[in-house]
């Protein structure tokens, strides 16, 4: 895969041994929702290691009075990309309880293999927030790339994107397209198949988060 400024591949131990747990066809939906959780909050540490909007705030210690940085006031929007992406919210959420939610609904077309759009229902005022874009599974890139140039559309301009699993050709289509969105993929694989699946992957992550399957 090529190299590209703005996207950033996990290589952590503690992440790895999650995606092995997660892969596995025995995994529960419970656990797979677990760890869907938990893998996103171990990302989204490093996703918002710089570049957080933050003010300065006077704490009282039992001692002393002090100036510390925290993170601006709504100042952070979820955005998953319906619906696996719902799986990510609370992952994130852990960290930042209070941070906004939008919900933008694509298809993918099973004979084009594209996004169809059928929903879209944003915070206000996200054109200001920084936002964390969200879906499991990062596969042709179609729908990451079409969701993204939705939010643009509504004015925002600090947008980061997160993946669990990524194809190669979905990163490439992604961080082609959109150059100035930072995109985390957790774990490269291998390819697509001839139906636009990850391979090796973890099936329909939305399908093992709910149990539709």
């Amino acid at each position: 895969m090529k190299s590209f400024d703005n996207v950033t591949i996990f290589n952590h131990p503690l992440i790895n041994h999650k995606i092995a747990i997660l892969r596995d066809e025995k995994t529960s939906m419970k656990e797979f929702r677990e760890l869907i959780e938990e893998i996103t909050t171990l990302m989204t540490y490093d996703c918002l290691k710089e570049g957080v909007p933050m003010v300065e705030k006077e704490v009282k210690t039992p001692l002393e009075v002090c100036t510390q940085t925290v993170v601006k006031d709504n100042s952070i929007a979820i955005v998953p990309i319906l619906r696996a992406g719902l799986g990510m919210v609370n992952g994130i959420h852990v960290l930042f309880p209070s941070a906004k939610v939008g919900h933008i609904g694509l298809y993918r077309n099973e004979e084009t293999l594209e996004p169809c759009e059928y929903y879209c229902k944003l915070p206000e005022g996200i054109e200001d927030k920084l936002v964390l874009l969200v879906d499991p599974m990062l596969a042709t890139g179609g729908s990451a790339c079409d969701a993204i140039a939705m939010l643009k559309k509504r004015g925002c301009k600090n947008i980061r994107f997160m993946a669990i699993i990524g194809a190669p050709e979905g990163i490439e289509r992604v961080a082609e397209a959109h150059p100035d969105v930072k995109i985390y993929v957790s774990t490269l694989d291998r390819c697509l198949n001839e139906h636009g699946y990850i391979l090796p992957g973890l099936g329909d992550a939305g399908d093992r988060i709910f149990g539709t399957k």
